[in-house]
């Protein structure tokens, strides 16, 4: 479907009405939901959360969270969760056509158990691109499961070579190989397209799964052209939603694999055999029930949805949006003498920054003065550089509504915070 017909799949109706809501400031420009008329207000005063997720999110998506407790068995409901079904599919998020998207309640890390478990049998092969910390994790989740697991480390601040990826897959057979579109423990940006190149010559057989948790609505990922055949995320990053929903979309080789599978599913919870059907019902606009779903953060999260593919900003914007960002926020950081953690640009996220500290800095000379500035960043998190570095998000409303001045901010307060920390050691 194209963007044009994306953009119509949603028809708002704008009327305002009056609403209380402590600390907000009601204004004049009104939305309407999905299944209420609603005025919009300004979120409370906040300090600016930028950590690579979760993420600052619009009043509009706040304010959706907030809907009425409504039964997730409502013919008012299922319209707007088949609604969330339809763009995650349609829309350039996935980039596919005919993928199964699953909406779940659960952390990203959801995401892994359902592959892990769908996907891959016990005993079965996997190989992990390791590109920092979440990879070693996601391998971690495919050995509970019972997958042999194989891992290609790059050096920190790398991602995986295209070479070695082929000599590994000359030498064993895989089901499945993953990689981290953006490791949020190291910003590094791994080449998606490139990995699922090389798969399909080396091993076509083999499914390409793509932890793009950090990626999503900040990178471009391309399902159908690239040959991907599983891609999960989770909604407080790129999407631009709180916490709480894993998102997965598998293709439907994937739902091949998963059908023809041997043995028994190995969990219950993410179980594809209990899911599918959920789903299918849910898009066909039907409710229908296994386990309770997120009501009002499927409110929330078809808000956010809606801005993004029916917005003023195109998604083709949306990706330059954020290129633009990250590049201005790292040529500020190291003009001033941070130095980035990936070890050149064109591993380097769009979404995030991960910044060293200068020589003779530590984490409490610099986080806690941000956090004074009301800017809040993220601590390292890779083992072997925990305490050298610390991480910036900058994803969503962030530095697609330039009008807020976020961007402007963090840059403003890391110069200040740099200039104020050296002065405390003269």
């Amino acid at each position: 479907m194209s963007t044009s017909a994306l953009r119509n799949l949603i028809s708002l109706k704008l009327k305002p009405l009056s609403i209380s809501y402590p600390q907000a400031r009601i204004f004049r420009n009104p939305l309407a939901s999905p299944a209420r008329k609603m005025s919009t207000f300004v979120q409370a005063p906040h300090k600016l959360l930028v950590i690579p997720g979760p993420i600052e999110v619009t009043d509009e998506v706040l304010y959706a969270n907030a809907h009425p407790s409504m039964s997730h068995m409502s013919p008012d409901f299922a319209p707007v969760f088949g609604d969330c079904i339809r763009m995650i599919r349609q829309g350039r998020a996935s980039g596919s056509s005919d993928a199964q998207p699953f909406l779940i309640a659960g952390s990203g890390t959801l995401g892994w158990d359902q592959v892990s478990a769908n996907l891959v049998e016990p005993g079965e092969n996997a190989l992990v691109l390791h590109s920092g910390y979440f990879a070693d994790s996601f391998a971690d989740c495919l050995q509970i499961y019972g997958a042999n697991v194989d891992q290609v480390k790059a050096e920190i601040g790398g991602a995986v070579k295209e070479a070695d990826i082929e000599r590994a897959l000359k030498a064993k057979k895989y089901k499945v190989v993953t990689v981290t579109h953006v490791d949020t423990s190291t910003a590094v940006l791994s080449n998606v397209k490139a990995v699922a190149e090389v798969v399909k010559r080396v091993s076509p057989d083999t499914l390409v799964v793509v932890d793009a948790v950090c990626s999503v609505a900040s990178e471009e990922i391309q399902m159908d052209a690239w040959g991907i055949d599983a891609v999960l995320t989770a909604s407080q990053k790129g999407l631009g939603t709180p916490p709480g929903l894993s998102i997965v979309v598998a293709s439907q080789k994937a739902i091949q694999v998963f059908e023809n599978r041997s043995t028994p599913v190995t969990t219950y919870y993410g179980s594809w055999k209990k899911w599918l059907p959920i789903m299918k019902a849910y898009e066909n606009n039907s409710a229908a029930y296994f386990a309770t779903p997120p009501v009002n953060l499927i409110y929330a999260f078809h808000a956010s949805l809606t801005q993004i593919m029916q917005g003023s900003v195109s998604l083709e914007q949306r990706f330059k949006l954020h290129q633009d960002a990250s590049r201005r926020i790292k040529k500020a950081a190291e003009k001033i003498g941070f130095k980035g953690v990936p070890i050149s640009e064109d591993v380097q996220a769009n979404g995030m920054t991960a910044l060293y500290f200068p020589d003779g800095f530590v984490a409490n000379d610099i986080i806690p003065r941000l956090l004074k500035k009301d800017v809040v960043v993220a601590g390292g998190l890779h083992a072997s550089i925990k305490d050298k570095y610390f991480r910036i998000g900058h994803m969503g409303v962030s530095v697609v509504d330039p009008s807020r001045g976020d961007i402007d901010k963090v840059i403003s307060a890391m110069q200040e915070t740099l200039a104020e920390a050296r002065a405390s050691k003269q």
